[in-house]
């Protein structure tokens, strides 16, 4: 049954935050017997408030389509069917597929453009456990093979590919990957995984996405990748997964531009947002790099892992990243660069300010030496450059280790800059709190004192260094529109 939505599409008055409203009516029409009343009819009427980048002229339940959100029925096909059937509303307005309270067993299915999947706050996507029904695709070829095989991957749970507009969203649904099997599979050696796992959410050339108000569960590895895309929000993301499982990053954009990561509260057992761009050789040669982005007011808890890494696979390079407000508890560092030789490529034009750390393995930490090449024909004479990081106004307490910054002897990471830090260290911290080799930059009012090679400029200088940019990226001119919906259940 399609349902037409409510002609409202003003602006948001608060563009920065996805604000949803989900209204349950229930309009009971009784008529009246001789002594005592009988119920004749009965509909429930839903009304679905929320701030969207585009609103839907159609919309559909998956429940239309012979979806059973029972835990135990599959309906793949289901989703997949009514996806197809919405895809002819993309020149008429687009269309939104509702996802209502159920547990709801699938395997991939992938999304069309001018298209909203929203989830009912109690509505799950449980991810089939049978490995058979998940789709095998081609390694991503800034990657030239899989990463946990050297074959092609599985498709993510929720895919899709050369699109435009794009939203998955809801009243805080449930996306749970069920990622324990895959995790054993992983550790299980040789054999046990022909080909990569899947993720929970790709949408791979796709211009305008929209992921918000969800909460991700147990994925298989990662849990959000848009890949060669652009004009993406990612807002109001809530990502939960044992902080021992293998590689379940919490969102990894990858030879995107124009990215805005905000409002998000991730603990991973891995890195809470990693920036990538591309494997070796294979991201050198597609030459797609990752840059305007901006992250901010994130929350991440990440043990044995970053907060925010960039890299180790940047070989396609990372430009112009602005991360601000920022809260990192109980990770092993705030923020990392992995890169190593045979990368290529280049990290530059970094800026961080306003992050709060608590317990910590390392305040910073750059690499020069992370191997883990895609295969031995990598350039040795591709050599990463990093320049221009600038870090300011942060706060680190019961931290181990302030810095460890190991450039490339021969290609030190120059233009590094850290203004208005205070470290202080754990009662069992290192006897050395800095490390430093191959890196050149400068320093104003850090504490403790940083290595000989960020040269101390001296208090005075703290407000001049390491400036933020004052102009505003594209995306966050970016206004989301109030969108309106009447879904009529029987």
């Amino acid at each position: 049954m399609l349902h037409s939505a409510f002609p409202k599409m003003e602006l948001s008055t608060s563009p920065l935050k996805t604000q949803v409203i989900s209204v349950l009516v229930a309009v009971v029409l009784l008529v009246s017997v001789s002594r005592g009343e009988c119920r004749k009819g009965k509909i429930l009427e839903e009304v679905l408030e929320y701030s969207a980048i585009s609103c839907r002229a159609h919309s559909a339940s998956v429940v239309d389509f012979g979806g059973v959100g029972d835990g135990k029925t599959e309906n793949t096909k289901a989703f997949q069917d009514a996806v197809d059937a919405l895809s002819k509303y993309g020149s008429d307005g687009g269309a939104q597929l509702f996802v209502p309270a159920g547990k709801w067993l699938t395997s991939s299915f992938s999304l069309t453009s001018h298209f909203t999947l929203f989830l009912h706050r109690d509505a799950v996507l449980l991810a089939s456990q049978d490995i058979n029904q998940w789709p095998v695709i081609k390694p991503l070829p800034s990657y030239g093979r899989g990463r946990d095989a050297a074959a092609g991957r599985y498709t993510s749970l929720i895919f899709g590919t050369n699109l435009t507009d794009v939203i998955i969203t809801g009243d805080n649904g449930t996306i749970d990957g069920q990622g324990a099997l895959w995790w054993q599979r992983f550790h299980g050696g040789k054999g046990q995984l022909k080909y990569t796992r899947p993720y929970l959410i790709e949408l791979m050339y796709t211009d305008g996405i929209q992921i918000s108000n969800l909460t991700l569960l147990n994925s298989p590895s990662w849990n959000v990748h848009p890949v060669y895309s652009s004009n993406i929000l990612i807002q109001g993301i809530t990502i939960l997964a044992p902080v021992r499982s293998p590689n379940t990053d919490g969102i990894n954009p990858d030879s995107c531009t124009n990215t805005r990561i905000e409002d998000c509260y991730i603990v991973s057992g891995d890195d809470c947002v990693a920036v990538k761009s591309g494997w070796d050789e294979y991201g050198i040669a597609y030459g797609m790099p990752t840059k305007q982005l901006v992250i901010r007011r994130l929350t991440c808890i990440s043990p044995y892992s970053a907060v925010i890494a960039l890299g180790s696979e940047m070989s396609g390079g990372i430009k112009d990243v602005r991360a601000e407000d920022i809260l990192a508890i109980d990770s092993e560092s705030g923020i990392r660069i992995k890169t190593g030789i045979g990368r290529g490529g280049y990290v530059k034009d970094i800026y961080v300010r306003g992050m709060t750390m608590k317990t910590m393995k390392w305040a910073f930490w750059m690499t020069g030496n992370y191997g883990s090449h895609a295969d031995n024909k990598y350039d040795p004479k591709a050599i990463p450059v990093i320049q221009g990081i600038n870090y300011r106004d942060m706060v680190a307490e019961n931290v181990s280790m302030a810095a460890r910054l190991e450039g490339i002897s021969g290609d030190p990471f120059t233009g590094i800059c850290i203004s208005n830090v205070t470290i202080h260290l754990a009662a069992k911290a290192k006897k050395v709190p800095w490390t430093c080799t191959d890196v050149e930059g400068i320093s104003s009012g850090v504490t403790p004192l940083p290595c000989s090679s960020l040269s101390d400029q001296g208090p005075e200088k703290m407000a001049a260094l390491c400036d933020f940019p004052a102009e505003s990226l594209a995306i966050d001119a970016l206004q989301l529109q109030k969108c309106s919906y009447r879904m009529n259940h029987p």
